[in-house]
């Protein structure tokens, strides 16, 4: 049974990892190549992803709710429900794509509010404006993707999204440059190739779902049904948490840029160098992870817990596989690693001993995340986001900031490297957390008091 899920996994996983490869590398192909053109405009770019990107993960988390609740549907061989419970979300992104549209107009009035230099303001909300325009099709393509990875369709999400980054690179050369005619934006041409492409693959992801085969026994646009107050609700229960979730790790990163500001921009910068490679990494657990929140569903819908527990069991040990390759990969190969995003020494020699750190608690890492999404996959998603923020902001960031801010256990605030022990003890704590979640969930489906288990 093992093998037969771990088959599985890596089937619908490997797909999965392409497309959140390509899609951080949107980020990355912006700020490079606003880099290229003007360091202004690189940081305007860094400043105005910085802002909208914790808005992106909340939508994220909030569609990442649909795929559990299909797979179930289509391991109890119900398919006929699954438009209903596609569409409620539907309603629900849709609601919150309006809303973003709505506040669109309003971006001068709150970047107004940011403090920043006058040099950046202009450039970091003209590009935030293109951002923000693009929201609404940022959301309805996450609801689009949700529906057919919950189906355990993997494979057009990467094709989709590696069509999109190719077009995002040439569109940002063609708009940053003035190419071909159009005008000469510099970093805002970024925002509005980005905007393009999101509407571009919103466009792309719709005609799929109305053509492939694969989809016709479920038609999900034959029948428009009526808005459902108690699914939309139940839809929200469960992806608010999975948001939350998100946006604890990410902002606890983020904060952690601004502890380090008063020490200056070696340790800043070699936290970013750092963390950029930590989190290409986290790829890989997390695209196993997603994979895992599909199979259990999907035997949660077939009544099979066993085998749930079994498709768990699979993930852990591939992810402890990938771990162990990346962490040797990450000490051996740190040096080469760095070399790529700098050539200042101080800020290379600080980020290659960081990596030792990222090397460690990529184990950590990878169980967290794991059962993170077995969780998902139960529909038990309250208590992993309070174990989460428990872990990282009541038991990591205060480590962190002991160890990296004040003198109280060493003679020198260790700084960075005091504040990546921090990361190593919070991610450690919510991975026996949550594995001990798991424990309990699973015992309690045996004990037949597990209340989620209807799909």
């Amino acid at each position: 049974m093992l093998k037969v899920e771990a088959k599985a996994l890596i089937h619908l996983a490997w797909p999965l990892l392409i497309a959140q490869l390509t899609q951080m590398c949107m980020g990355v192909s912006d700020t490079i190549m606003a880099g290229r053109y003007d360091a202004t405009d690189m940081a305007a770019v860094a400043v105005g992803f910085s802002l909208v990107n914790p808005i992106q993960f909340f939508i994220q988390g909030l569609a990442l709710a649909l795929p559990p609740v299909i797979s179930r549907l289509q391991g109890a061989n119900k398919p006929e429900g699954v438009a209903h419970a596609t569409q409620q979300l539907g309603y629900l992104l849709g609601t919150l794509a309006v809303f973003l549209a709505v506040i669109t107009p309003f971006i001068p009035q709150i970047i107004q509010l940011i403090p920043m230099t006058d040099s950046l303001r202009p450039i970091t909300t003209e590009y935030v404006f293109y951002l923000f325009f693009c929201l609404p099709a940022f959301a309805l393509y996450q609801w689009l993707r949700n529906y057919c990875e919950g189906l355990g369709l993997t494979k057009p999400t990467m094709v989709i999204t590696l069509i999109g980054l190719g077009i995002n690179i040439i569109a940002n050369y063609v708009l940053i440059y003035g190419k071909f005619g159009a005008p000469e934006m510099g970093g805002i041409g970024c925002g509005l190739a980005t905007a393009l492409v999101f509407y571009g693959m919103l466009i792309t992801f719709f005609v799929y779902v109305i053509k492939a085969k694969k989809l016709k026994p479920y038609k999900l646009f034959e029948t428009l049904h009526r808005p459902d107050s108690t699914t939309m609700l139940a839809h929200l229960k469960l992806g608010f948490p999975i948001a939350m979730t998100i946006l604890f790790e990410v902002s606890l990163f983020a904060l952690v840029a601004i502890l380090l500001a008063p020490f200056g921009t070696v340790p800043v910068a070699s936290h970013q160098i750092a963390l950029n490679v930590s989190a290409l990494f986290f790829m890989f657990p997390l695209s196993i992870g997603m994979a895992v929140a599909i199979r259990v569903g999907y035997r949660m819908g077939q009544n099979n817990s066993e085998a749930a527990k079994h498709a768990i069991q699979s993930a852990l040990l591939i992810g402890m596989g990938i771990a162990l390759c990346t962490a040797l990969l990450t000490i051996f190969g740190r040096q080469s690693i760095v070399h790529v995003y700098t050539k200042d020494e101080a800020v290379l020699s600080l980020a290659v001993s960081l990596l030792i750190f990222g090397a460690i608690f990529q184990f950590s890492d990878s169980i967290q995340a794991i059962s993170a999404n077995a969780l998902r996959g139960y529909k038990d998603t309250t208590a992993m986001s309070v174990i989460t923020f428990v872990s990282y902001w009541l038991i990591g960031l205060p480590t962190g900031v002991l160890l990296g801010r004040t003198t109280l256990f060493t003679e020198q605030p260790m700084a960075a490297k005091g504040f990546w022990i921090g990361f190593i003890v919070g991610l450690s704590a919510a991975a026996i957390m949550l594995g001990w979640r798991l424990r309990v969930v699973q015992a309690r489906i045996a004990a037949g008091k597990f209340q989620n288990m209807q799909p």
